[in-house]
């Protein structure tokens, strides 16, 4: 009679479980250990995309600023009759301009200028990119009729081309239809001279172009 030997045969089936187990915990973790890094992978990914996204979406933008400052340029130049000054400026050639000497709002001489087509006068709530007026009072009058309006400041302020001319800067709500403006008001003769942009879309054309390229006989 043949005797089996047992024993031996239960080592080995502990063995082989014990292999098996080892085998499903090392599974187990390696498939653990390529998800997280997986995850992480995944996380530095989007920030990458994220980050490029940004840089292209910056260089964009820097690329239509500066296509916005070239198609300015040559400059436009208006120059203004003897008799108010002789006002000689510069605006960017993508602006159109019109001319009012009708006198109306106490005026003598009225400019409007605008990027594209110049918003209608008879619109009360229009804004301009520019606006120069020769006004039929003296400096000291339009001085102290801004002293007596609230919410705005004043600072001095000379024309580059006139630096004798002494003025002020005006910011805040000048006009009624207007929360920021921006005007420059200086004396001319018996008049003043007032040069001003609404809002800020033109304020860089106005401060960089405008101002610096414009003069007249005090």
């Amino acid at each position: 009679m043949i005797k089996h030997n047992q024993s031996g045969a239960v080592s080995s089936l502990i063995i082989i479980m014990t292999l098996s187990v080892i085998l499903v915990f090392a599974i187990i973790f390696g498939v653990s250990e390529y998800s997280g890094k997986q995850h992480y992978k995944n996380d530095d990914q989007q920030l990458i995309n994220t980050a490029v996204t940004k840089a292209v979406n910056q260089q964009i933008t820097i690329q239509d600023a500066k296509f916005a400052q070239t198609e300015q340029y040559p400059l436009n130049t208006y120059n203004g009759p003897q008799e108010y000054g002789s006002i000689a400026l510069k605006y960017p050639k993508t602006w159109s301009g019109y001319i009012d000497t009708s006198g109306d709002n106490n005026s003598l001489l009225s400019l409007y200028f605008n990027p594209g087509l110049v918003p209608s006068l008879a619109n009360q709530s229009a804004v301009y990119a520019l606006t120069v007026q020769v006004v039929n009072q003296t400096y000291s009058q339009t001085i102290q009729a801004f002293q007596q309006q609230s919410g705005i400041t004043t600072v001095a302020y000379a024309l580059p081309k006139v630096s004798k001319v002494v003025g002020v800067e005006v910011s805040g709500p000048i006009s009624q239809n207007q929360t920021n403006e921006t005007m420059v008001v200086l004396p001319l003769r018996t008049n003043t001279l007032e040069i001003a942009t609404d809002g800020t879309a033109n304020l860089a054309a106005f401060n960089n172009i405008i101002l610096p390229n414009l003069s007249f006989s005090p």
